[in-house]
């Protein structure tokens, strides 16, 4: 499968998904020179040049209907993600719930025989802390030296 990063993805997701993600092409609008084209000429471009399947951050995209057309017509897998929190943390969650998700969607799309459109929801933490964070000094885990 050939998939084309549009350019309000990280350039930092693409690395970890080319590796997730051995036998497909991944590629990023910046390295074929579309930084800057607007999605109507983007879309049936990147359909003619044989990608399969479009990965954006763009979450108003399906509520501009010149826009759902030209996705429509032009037959990619379409795979949206937002970032629900701002700054450093909401790059990271939606980041991770990316990388998390595209080898499962990817399997997924790979069975179809029609256009898909995918939402990645996200990591949403849900309550105060969605980690452990551990004082050593005051409770050494096991493997902390003494």
């Amino acid at each position: 499968m050939r998939i084309l990063v549009d350019e309000n993805v990280p350039v930092q997701m693409l690395e970890t998904l080319r590796w997730l993600l051995p036998e497909h092409a991944v590629r990023h609008v910046s390295e074929i020179k579309w930084s800057g084209k607007k999605d109507l000429a983007l879309l049936p471009d990147a359909a003619k040049k044989g990608f399969d399947a479009f990965l954006t951050r763009d979450a108003r995209q399906l509520e501009d209907p010149s826009e759902t057309d030209a996705i429509k017509k032009s037959g990619m897998h379409h795979i949206r993600f937002s970032q629900g929190q701002r700054g450093m943390a909401g790059l990271g969650l939606s980041m991770g719930a990316v990388i998390a998700a595209m080898p499962l969607i990817v399997g997924e799309l790979e069975e179809t025989d029609s256009q898909r459109l995918v939402h990645i929801k996200g990591l949403n933490p849900g309550s105060k802390h969605r980690y452990d964070l551990v004082n050593p000094s005051q409770s050494p885990p096991r493997y902390w030296p003494r």
